[in-house]
């Protein structure tokens, strides 16, 4: 099994005049999709946008409270290249924007995906603080296996192939719809020789909400979501990203998966994300 979702790339030739910002990696095969073999799950790049806000303009006095990450098309295998900037400064609240281009054959970088984060300043609220969710059981008083399920019979392995397989999850009964809450974390670094910080584990693996929320069957449907927002009322404390999901599907093609959060310490903020419809 691969080490990491992203190796750095330091030497890049032919660079155009306007990369002297970015920072460039080379996808490894844990970053893969179960639904085709040349392109990338949602969650790394994920992981990889969240990575750059986090490391632009820095304030000890602000965290992030909302992100939304937009998949504006596949993202390729081929070299990717990040960058951050500050769209909105401030001493209360500011706004990170982050893009991640992927090179295409002919040498030109695609826009794939793009993320935008409110950071707002933090402050003492101890005394009013209130969850809408109880805790769900601990993750360490749950069997933890490797990947979601390896069930050929779905049509869809998502226990060994690609991102799904460099995960470790754990499952428990969950508040909505017919679906289980799921712990999960990945098993492997973000990037070459880093440590991934608790708030890049947990934007890698949250994308997985969308699969988690469905009883549809990925032989007979599929169900790609375009965009993932997350609300947060607070930071995580470890690796592990408790999701409770359940997916709304309308009449015309289309719908949405809402989940809630949870950190090991109790409930973490909400989700929800686009989902286009197709049958197989």
């Amino acid at each position: 099994m691969e080490s990491c979702y992203y190796e750095r790339v330091d030497d890049i030739p032919n660079s155009d005049d306007d990369a002297d910002d970015f920072e460039y990696f080379s996808p490894t095969a844990a970053t893969l999709s179960v639904w085709a073999s040349d392109i990338q799950h949602g969650g790394p790049p994920a992981g990889l946008l969240m990575r750059s806000l986090l490391r632009c303009a820095p304030d000890p006095t602000q965290e992030f409270t909302r992100v939304t990450t937009e998949i504006l098309g596949p993202i390729g295998l081929g070299l990717n290249r990040v960058r951050a900037r500050v769209v909105r400064p401030g001493q209360q609240i500011a706004l990170i924007e982050a893009d991640l281009e992927v090179r295409q054959p002919g040498g030109r970088y695609r826009l794939a995906a793009q993320s935008v984060g409110w950071r707002m300043r933090t402050t003492d609220s101890t005394t009013i603080t209130r969850a809408p969710r109880e805790p769900l059981p601990s993750p360490e008083t749950l069997p933890v296996v490797r990947g979601v399920t390896g069930d050929s019979d779905l049509g869809v392995d998502w226990g060994t192939v690609g991102f799904i397989g460099t995960t470790d999850t754990a499952a428990t009964p969950g508040l909505h719809g017919q679906t289980p809450a799921v712990w999960i974390k990945p098993s492997i670094d973000l990037v070459e020789g880093e440590t991934m910080s608790n708030l890049e584990s947990v934007f890698t693996v949250l994308d997985v909400a969308n699969g988690l929320g469905t009883t549809l069957r990925p032989d007979e449907w599929t169900w790609m979501n375009t965009d993932t927002t997350v609300h947060l009322v607070g930071q995580p404390t470890t690796p592990w990203l408790g999701i409770d999901a359940d997916m709304a599907a309308g009449r015309h093609g289309y719908g949405a998966t809402f989940a809630d959060l949870y950190d090991v310490d109790g409930f973490l903020g909400r989700s929800a994300q686009t989902v286009l419809l197709g049958p197989r």
